[in-house]
């Protein structure tokens, strides 16, 4: 993982942000992290085909844990802020590009994440009008299982290359397309 951008949100207590994930390609995986206050987050598969396709898993980020989570290209996520003026950070793997992101519902009662909400959250237009998990695999636009193994390995091989390069004194990258740190 190299990280390339790094952007920040700050929320109010019981603000729902997500579920998000991006188009493969360009893919984006992610380290999570909260730097001010307490979230819920939430990690879900969405790759068509994974053995836990819709399935997810559940972490308490916070100030004095330290904890991070690191979401992988396939995989959507969604968080609820426990605390005022909740900071996360995300170090992502690629830069924003427009018209990549995948938005679902994070109350798709299909996905019945557990939220354990004691009041309505606070949620966007956008996030509050996005469709359920079904729906966005039926409009096919869900990376596979396949593609995103693939992805991975690709993922594997470049860095291997970079990393030879590296020892060999040289840049991996051709001239002119130097890497960005």
């Amino acid at each position: 993982f190299t990280a390339v951008q790094a952007n920040y949100s700050v929320s109010r207590r019981g603000t729902l942000r997500g579920l998000h994930g991006t188009l493969l390609p360009p893919g984006q995986s992610k380290i999570v992290t909260c730097l001010r206050g307490a979230i819920q987050d939430v990690v879900v598969d969405l790759r068509v085909g994974s053995p836990t396709f819709g399935m997810n898993e559940v972490t308490i980020l916070d100030t004095h844990s330290a904890s991070a989570v690191f979401m992988a290209d396939g995989l959507g996520h969604a968080f609820l802020a426990l605390t005022d003026d909740a900071c996360v950070g995300y170090l992502c793997s690629t830069e924003y590009v427009p018209n990549t992101m995948i938005d679902i519902n994070p109350l798709d009662p299909d996905l019945d994440l557990p939220w354990d909400l004691s009041t309505t959250p606070a949620l966007s237009e956008k996030d509050n009008a996005a469709p359920g998990l079904a729906e966005t695999a039926r409009m096919g636009v869900l990376p596979t299982y396949g593609e995103c193994l693939a992805h991975y390995a690709e993922l594997r091989r470049v860095r291997e290359r970079e990393e030879i390069a590296e020892a060999n004194g040289r840049s991996a990258n051709p001239p002119g397309q130097e890497k960005r740190v």
